[in-house]
């Protein structure tokens, strides 16, 4: 990292790095819990669901990039062997055990509430302090909101589908 953006810098680089790992680990873990219950989902409205995933393991994906570029620009190493990332999450890995869509989304929108919770943390932590790494995690934020949203949407529909098909 340069000079002048460490200096500017109002906040232990070592424990950001540790926090943007961790939200690292998460970006990995959820990306292949949405790739994967996508691959296994079952039931109605099935076609849609997976779309909704797909397109959500995409944004994750691009989280993990984000969060990596940011960890090496601080001076640090994103985190290399996946094994570290369940030792390291914030929010877990939640396998779909159960593959029926209700399941899938209700597994998903925990997730996506753990993300939430540790993006509105991590914007707290570095607001005034760190711009950069602010107006990143702002971004990922917004984002991890949108998909709480568009699951709990997906889910209401299931819910009203089940409901007009059991009259």
């Amino acid at each position: 990292m340069g000079t002048k953006a460490i200096e500017i810098l109002n906040l232990d680089a070592k424990n950001l790095i540790d926090l943007l790992n961790r939200a690292y680990a998460d970006e990995w873990l959820a990306y292949y819990q949405y790739w994967i219950g996508a691959k296994v989902v079952k039931g109605p409205m099935k076609g849609t669901v997976i779309a909704e995933l797909e397109e959500h393991a995409a944004d994750e994906l691009r989280h993990a990039g984000m969060l990596a570029q940011r960890i090496i620009q601080l001076g640090g190493t994103p985190l290399i062997k996946p094994e570290e990332w369940y030792k390291h999450s914030n929010c877990g890995y939640d396998a779909p055990e159960n593959l029926h869509v209700k399941e899938i989304l209700h597994q998903n929108i925990k997730g996506e509430q753990c993300a939430i919770t540790t993006y509105k943390k991590l914007v707290d932590l570095t607001a005034g302090k760190d711009p950069v790494t602010n107006n990143m995690v702002l971004e990922i934020l917004a984002d991890e909101i949108e998909h709480e949203d568009d699951l709990q949407a997906e889910l209401e529909d299931f819910e009203t589908l089940v409901k007009s098909h059991s009259k």
